[in-house]
């Protein structure tokens, strides 16, 4: 009796760790993946990958991407929208909910409002990246942006559901939104230091406007800039020791808080390491350690370390984030000694995304930057591997200790 007890409460763990491990694997999700097996969806995929929606995609939970098929982004493509308005128009697209095909046609009183990632992002003025959901007569379900006159897009059929965690659903035509379609602006028109002043990093942009560092900061833009802004709070700071330091030193500074790279939020957080700067240089390195902790994403530089608390924007291919702390660099500051022991983690390699730009005294040879077309596809698969690899272990484990209590 005790030995059936035994044989029983062991294939009862198995059971469970299987059934746990079959639903945790089955919450990870690769948008890019699971569209390559629907060919009619194609165009729609590469735009997903192109905008690095595609990446936002795999790291959201509970989501719904309204997907396009070949012809109706044709037809949108015809609108000849810049690639920045085309993300804004797809991002529309991908809801911050999840329906699958059973709940779209039970929305309670037969119409709701969702948030989408247009929305959710705060690139969307007002109530403009909602999405209006209405049950019609004869089960036809409509979609339409909260911006719209109507609804003029319709539910084809399900592609592919993975309950609560994302759902991929067909529909007719493209949404319309004059929000969403509204022309943004080319990277050379951003200006860098008018983003900063009206965003809360106003100090950090008043040190920036005279400096021979700017013109770097511009030049870089076309060919993928990202920029770590310091708070107001942690300019003034900081302040005592950037004035003892001399006019080339304090370019190095300046030149320290942009990478010559495009870098979006999700890419940061899947290439962890060392990343070099618009102030790298042969002799003296000047760069800095990403790495996430927990969802932040924290910048060690061995003297002190930053945290990401917002981002001022994000519009490919220039990015500028808003961070905690003032970044010192190990050549020109005294490295604390909680760091001292700390290895540097090998750099990543880096591929050519437009022209080196020549930096000031600081920076003669900017890194490269990195294959942005396949990061997001290999972060998303680094994931799952390392997801599934664990919950095998796990699993395993279990077994061993199921067997002994036999």
């Amino acid at each position: 009796m005790e030995k059936q007890g035994r044989v029983l409460f062991f294939s009862l763990t198995v059971t469970v760790l299987l059934f746990s491990l079959l639903s945790s694997t089955a919450n990870g999700h690769n948008i890019t993946r699971i569209l390559a097996s629907h060919p009619s969806l194609s165009t729609f995929n590469h735009y997903l990958t192109l905008t690095h929606l595609a990446a936002e995609i795999n790291r959201r939970q509970t989501i719904t991407v309204l997907a396009l098929d070949n012809s109706a982004m044709s037809s949108l493509l015809d609108k000849h929208l810049s690639i920045g308005t085309l993300k804004n128009v797809l991002s529309l697209h991908v809801l911050v909910d999840y329906f699958g095909a059973k709940k779209l046609h039970q929305i309670t009183n037969g119409t709701t409002l969702v948030s989408s990632m247009f929305q959710a992002t705060g690139t969307a003025a007002g109530t403009a990246g909602y999405v209006n959901i209405t049950n019609l007569k004869g089960g036809k379900v409509g979609f339409a942006s909260e911006d719209n006159d109507g609804l003029h897009s319709f539910y084809v059929k399900s592609v592919q559901e993975i309950p609560y965690n994302i759902s991929i659903l067909e529909i007719s035509s493209a949404l319309s939104s004059a929000e969403a379609e509204a022309p943004t602006a080319a990277p050379s028109q951003i200006n860098i230091i008018n983003i900063m002043s009206k965003q809360g990093c106003k100090s950090f942009a008043d040190l920036l406007r005279p400096s021979k560092a700017l013109p770097t900061f511009q030049d870089s833009v076309d060919g993928g800039l990202t920029v770590f802004c310091p708070t107001d709070t942690a300019v003034s700071g900081f302040m005592p020791k950037y004035k003892n330091l001399t006019d080339a030193q304090k370019i190095s500074v300046l030149l320290y808080h942009g990478v010559p790279v495009y870098q979006s939020l999700q890419m940061l957080k899947s290439n962890n390491g060392v990343m070099n700067t618009l102030a790298t240089e042969r002799a003296n390195k000047f760069d800095f350690t990403v790495q996430n902790d927990g969802e932040d994403v924290k910048l060690e530089t061995k003297v002190d370390t930053a945290s990401i608390v917002g981002t001022l924007i994000d519009q490919d291919p220039f990015v500028a984030y808003k961070i905690s702390k003032v970044l010192m660099p190990r050549e020109l500051f005294k490295v604390s000694q909680e760091e001292e022991s700390d290895a540097p983690a090998e750099s990543p390699k880096a591929s050519k995304k437009g022209k080196k730009k020549k930096a000031s005294p600081a920076a003669d040879a900017p890194a490269d930057g990195p294959e942005s077309d396949s990061e997001d596809q290999k972060a998303a698969d680094d994931n799952a591997a390392d997801s599934n690899a664990a919950r095998f272990s796990m699993l395993f484990f279990s077994l061993i200790i199921a067997n002994l209590v036999l």
